[in-house]
């Protein structure tokens, strides 16, 4: 066996160490620029360097970057505080912050959850974490490759597994045919718990040890129900019974010319028999921006802080063919008021977002023609009928053109966050069962609990 890391990987880590000194001031520039737009940039910034007024050793360490990796982690943090676990949260994203203190507020006060910065990428900031943690074991969730990171936990002898981790093909092929580096550090890796076997298989080829396939957690992502109920509400209220409600989720730069081009092929703001538009960017730094660029296309905007307070109540009439959903944290009341959602980042080189939050909510969904980041569980819920990709803003409009009559015993496909997981075997609005395509693929948290007794044996027993 070739020893770990190789010297050609030492000199790789040397150079990128050096280069994050000699490039700190650009670091910190950035971080002051974004919190220009977001001050959540700039709180708390000791903690980018490794200084933590929190303590909390021996506590299970869940980095999540950002808001969508945070929400996917939400149910294996739940089982694990259930199991009596304590639980420290790292992101670099205030999204994935926020998210974090929101829905587990009453942990935070309780002493069972911290949420901090994860330091920047030096191997002292890191020991500095490490010290002040000393976390039991740590999840990475998704596919976050920090060299820095991997090699501080391997020398701080906490088992750092990717966690909910996927290798899409493009990632996959660029690191066996090219120089290797990114597979050789992910080697340093304590083990992965992956998707699919198709994950299984390509993270097992570039070398990854102790993998375990768990499934797809955000199956099992709790629905709030005040907000599918604060979205039955407004639809009557605004009286959208047998008026088409499209939801745009997560739509991120560069693809908004595609969706102004569709939404005026299917007569928004022209049309009385028009569908309704809810438009929700995946950044708040980009509402205004938003708002702004449908107001210049021509089509009225209401903005979600303007006809609702801030528990969903309707305040005002909907008097525009455009809702703008400036917040976060409430994309299930969003979604919930739709007949069909379009997800974005598809029409991007960057790849689409999550299409399971829609489908949870027995919602079929039509993204962009790039869908590598989600290749699970894309290509199943494609062959399922319940998602489907169009190449451009034309093929878009014909998707959406058709939309059918909004059912009225449509239900959740998930659990909510006061009940069981329960399955329902209603159909969405065009029909498809999703029923059985949720069942095959729920269960993850339970999975990887069931699976880490094994692999954290695995990883000591090697460490030694």
């Amino acid at each position: 066996m070739k020893p770990f890391p190789s010297i050609k990987l030492r000199l790789a880590l040397w150079v990128y160490g050096a280069a994050w000194h000699l490039l700190l001031p650009l670091i910190l520039l950035y971080l002051w620029r974004r919190g220009r737009r977001d001050r959540g940039y700039v709180a708390h910034l000791a903690e980018r360097f490794g200084r933590y007024r929190a303590r909390m050793e021996g506590a299970v360490w869940v980095h999540a970057v950002s808001l969508g990796e945070m929400r996917s982690a939400v149910p294996l943090i739940r089982a694990f505080l259930a199991r009596g676990d304590r639980v420290v949260t790292t992101h670099f994203t205030p999204a994935g912050r926020r998210e974090a203190e929101r829905v587990f507020a009453p942990e935070i006060a309780a002493g069972q959850v911290a949420s901090v910065w994860i330091p920047i990428e030096t191997t002292w900031a890191f020991r500095r974490f490490f010290r002040a943690f000393r976390p039991a074991f740590g999840l990475v969730m998704e596919v976050e490759i920090w060299p820095r990171m991997i090699m501080a936990a391997r020398g701080a002898r906490v088992p750092l597994f990717l966690c909910n981790a996927q290798y899409p093909l493009r990632s996959f092929t660029r690191d066996t045919t090219r120089t290797g580096l990114r597979a050789e550090v992910m080697r340093g890796l304590a083990g992965a718990f992956v998707k699919s076997d198709l994950q299984a298989g390509r993270f097992a080829a570039v070398g990854v040890p102790n993998i375990h396939v768990t499934g797809e957690l955000r199956f099992d992502q709790p629905i709030p129900p005040e907000q599918l109920a604060a979205g039955a509400v407004a639809r009557a209220a605004w009286g959208l019974e047998g008026r088409p409600v499209i939801t745009i989720a997560s739509a991120v730069e560069g693809e908004d010319a595609t969706y102004v081009a569709a939404l005026r092929s299917l007569g928004v703001g022209a049309r009385e028999d028009a569908p309704l538009i809810v438009y929700v960017p995946r950044r708040p730094e980009r509402f205004d921006e938003v708002a702004a660029t449908l107001r210049a296309a021509g089509f009225p905007v209401a903005r979600r802080s303007e006809v609702l307070d801030e528990a969903l109540r309707v305040t005002a009439p909907l008097a525009a063919p455009v809702l703008l959903g400036d917040s976060l944290g409430e994309m299930y009341f969003y979604l919930s008021l739709a007949d069909r959602v379009v997800v974005g980042g598809g029409f991007t080189p960057a790849g689409a977002h999550n299409i399971i939050e829609p489908l949870a909510v027995g919602k079929p969904v039509v993204t962009g023609p790039v869908t590598w980041p989600i290749e699970y569980p894309f290509a199943e819920a494609e062959a399922a009928g319940v998602a489907r990709s169009v190449p451009d803003a034309a093929a878009l409009a014909v998707a959406l053109g058709a939309l059918p009559r909004r059912p009225s015993v449509l239900e959740p496909m998930a659990n909510t966050m006061d009940a069981p997981r329960s399955i329902s075997a209603k159909k969405n609005p065009e029909g498809f069962e999703i029923s059985d395509f949720f069942a095959a693929h729920s269960g993850a948290a339970e999975r990887t609990l069931a699976a880490l007794p094994e692999a954290l044996a695995a990883a000591r027993a090697t460490s030694r």
